[in-house]
């Protein structure tokens, strides 16, 4: 008897004995996301490893920076309880970034004095051309400080990569996003939409005082004219407008196939509004990224029944869904009692990659971290296998969807075939 019970002493010791993550491991309950095997263990990672986290927690692109922040918050939880960076704790140095580009600004600044590894964030594009130079820019760089990896989670603004490089040379390269750029999402959109509706002429309505939507548009009839899609009539507004009728109906009276917009959520709600309700037009809506939230489709804060036939391409579907991205949304879900989004979706796989390369790094130094992290390649993540390609873009496979009755169904002929009643 005494011999077994130093044998269990002995076991509870040894167990007692073991680094949390360890434990984590090897019980099961380990995240199915992660680099546990191709990564070897940190072993000089310890005490608290800081990362900057900068969305919009306010003002008009909270829409989208909420769920970041949540998807975010879930992720480094996640993180820290099964061990992922050993002795290492993971912490977030949270701004809120607003939803201009001075507001971004003034988060970069106060979270490049606080010694963090990295920065996720901002959420809109023209915030990250304004913010992100703070964190690896020329005055950085002046200065002697470490430059900073900055990995954008939702910035889909084409050029980005090139553009800093140009401003920046070697520290452009310490911008990394996990956000297919609309380059790459919206051809193929284009494609399904000729395909599966048939259009054959359309309307566009842009924002021309917004670096993203204005991207967004060139992308958008450069996949239009090379799919043969003939532009009947072009319409701009401003960020920040709310009456959108007048472009709406010189766009109609030029009895399109189809209308595409470029804009982000405080204009698309109303300009859906008055596009259906106002104005009676019922063909289909091709939108950018900025309609990848259910939020515009929403009967509370949103344009209900008047999203339906909104066709966007995106990152990510509900219904296109692998084992980790269904792990995620059923927490997500249960944790704040609202369905995850593809803004939280990227959040979520921004965070565990930027995890990922303080762990495969074993180091916090921000120098080290951008080396791993540019080392990315076939990594299973919510959005898919996930690399990054030669450029320095993010490679995973992007969906095209329709919206109906605020569901983002797969683009099909039987889903528009619902929506359209054909």
């Amino acid at each position: 008897m005494r011999s077994k019970n130093l044998l269990f002493v002995f076991v509870l010791i040894a167990t007692l004995a073991l680094p949390l993550g360890a434990m984590a491991q090897d019980d099961g309950e380990r995240p199915l996301i992660g680099a546990w095997d191709t990564c070897a263990d940190p072993v000089s990672l310890s005490g608290e490893v800081k990362i900057g986290v900068a969305f919009a927690q306010s003002e008009a692109a909270a829409i989208y920076g909420v769920p970041q922040q949540q998807a975010v918050e879930l992720a480094i939880a996640e993180i820290n309880e099964s061990g992922y960076l050993g002795e290492a704790t993971l912490v977030a140095v949270t701004e809120d970034a607003g939803s201009t580009p001075e507001t971004a600004i003034s988060a970069f600044t106060n979270l490049v004095a606080e010694d963090v590894s990295a920065i996720i964030g901002p959420t809109l594009s023209n915030q990250a051309m304004a913010a992100d130079p703070v964190a690896f820019g020329t005055e950085r760089q002046e200065s002697g400080d470490p430059l900073i990896p900055v990995v954008g989670v939702s910035n889909t603004r084409t050029g980005m990569e090139t553009d800093f490089a140009a401003s920046y040379g070697d520290g452009g390269a310490y911008f990394r996003r996990i956000s297919l750029p609309e380059s790459k999402v919206i051809p193929g959109t284009v494609e399904q939409v000729v395909d599966i509706l048939g259009i054959e002429t359309v309307g566009i309505m842009y924002s021309d005082n917004d670096q993203f939507t204005a991207s967004a548009y060139e992308v958008f009839v450069s996949a239009l004219e090379e799919s043969g899609v003939e532009i009947v009539a072009t319409e701009t507004f401003a960020t920040g407008d709310v009456d959108f009728t007048a472009q709406l109906t010189n766009i109609i009276a030029a009895n399109p196939d189809a209308i595409v917009v470029s804009a982000l959520a405080a204009e698309i709600v109303p300009l859906l509004e008055q596009a259906r309700s106002q104005l009676g037009y019922t063909g289909p809506i091709i939108g950018g990224n900025g309609f990848n939230t259910p939020g515009i489709a929403s009967e509370d804060r949103g344009a209900g029944t008047d999203a339906n036939g909104v066709v966007v391409g995106g990152a990510w579907n509900v219904a296109r869904q692998n084992e980790i991205s269904t792990a995620f949304t059923a927490k997500y879900e249960e944790e704040y009692g609202t369905p995850a989004d593809q803004f939280a979706v990227q959040a979520y796989t921004g965070t565990w990659v930027v995890a990922t390369a303080i762990r495969c790094a074993d180091s916090a130094d921000p120098a080290a971290v951008l080396e791993a992290l540019a080392a990315t390649a076939d990594f299973e993540t919510p959005l898919g296998t996930f690399s990054f390609d030669e450029e320095g873009l993010p490679e995973h496979e992007p969906v095209a969807q329709i919206i109906k009755d605020g569901q983002y169904l797969l683009l099909t002929e039987e889903s528009a075939a619902e929506v359209f009643g054909e």
